[in-house]
């Protein structure tokens, strides 16, 4: 393996959100491994290091095993005397009050008191993490921080490039056929100009260029694309900040062949240019023996 692999160890209190942050690191590309058996990190090592596909790992730990914590301080010690592993320790914090208020809420036991006072537990468990909490690069605390916020902090701490994990999908589709049930923003260009009823266009599709041209010709094609184009441009930075990791954008016609098919492939065309983006025809290559109008 020649890369460097990037290892970030995500621990703290119990309650203050290490599985927010799990999820986080995996929107971000990382390979999670949460509370691994302390006698299968040597052999996972090894297999990290064989394959050389695994650049980016986020390793979560707590002290619902000792032996494991134990463990996990001499695996750390070791691996900042090696060239092949950049280690950095998220530690997530929280006030004794919030995470009282935590527990109560979600009505679990803490698992340093699972038979004793939750206080207890909390007090211990902080004894017993002061040496991780020195060693950690990156202390948050959460008392204060929403879910989203705590994702927004990692994600601007921690991603490596512009926009990671958002990416978007478009996708064509006909009415006839049904809406498709993962979108999240659903256009209907039904209102167009059909180039099903142009003899010459009938057994073509939205990507065949004599079929695009028309459909784009229309005066209200033009006047819709600019408008909706503009729309999404605006609010797509508010999807990333709310922390969504993709958006769907389906558009749709009657039959999804023709009219729905030119614009999604102009709409990827130009969204491609600021993010990553994907474009599906579900319905293109559909002809049912009824009459079809696209």
């Amino acid at each position: 393996m020649t890369d460097t692999l990037n290892l970030v160890v995500i621990t703290g209190m119990s309650g203050a959100g290490k599985t927010v942050a799990m999820q986080s690191f995996e929107d971000l590309g990382y390979f999670c491994v949460d509370n691994m058996p302390p006698t299968l990190l040597p052999k996972f090592w090894e297999l990290v290091k064989e394959s050389g596909k695994v650049t980016k790992i986020a390793l979560v730990i707590d002290l619902r095993s000792r032996a494991f914590y134990d463990e996990i301080i001499e695996m750390l010690a070791s691996l900042d005397n090696t060239q092949f592993v950049t280690t950095k320790i998220l530690f997530l914090d929280a006030s004794d009050e919030e995470l009282v208020s935590r527990y109560k809420e979600t009505r679990r036991s803490h698992p340093l008191a699972m038979e004793g006072r939750l206080m207890d537990g909390i007090q211990k468990e902080r004894r017993l993490l002061t040496e991780m909490r020195n060693r950690a690069q990156m202390v948050v605390d959460t008392s204060t921080l929403s879910p989203r916020q705590l994702r927004e902090k990692i994600f601007h701490v921690f991603k490596t490039t512009v926009n990671p994990s958002f990416h978007i999908e478009v996708m064509s589709f006909g009415f006839k056929y049904g809406l498709p049930i993962d979108a999240d923003i659903v256009m209907d260009v039904r209102f167009l100009p059909n180039p099903y009823y142009v003899p010459e266009f009938k057994e073509l599709n939205g990507l065949d260029q004599p079929v695009r041209d028309y459909v784009m010709a229309q005066p209200a094609t033009e006047q819709f694309y600019g408008q909706f184009n503009g729309l999404l441009k605006n609010i797509m930075p508010g999807y990333l900040k709310e922390g969504k990791t993709s958006v769907t954008i389906a558009i749709g016609c009657t039959g999804g062949q023709h009219r729905s098919v030119a614009l999604a492939q102009r709409l990827a065309d130009d969204l491609s240019m600021d993010y990553p983006v994907d474009v599906t025809h579900r319905d293109m290559k559909k002809r049912k023996a009824t009459v079809n109008r696209s």
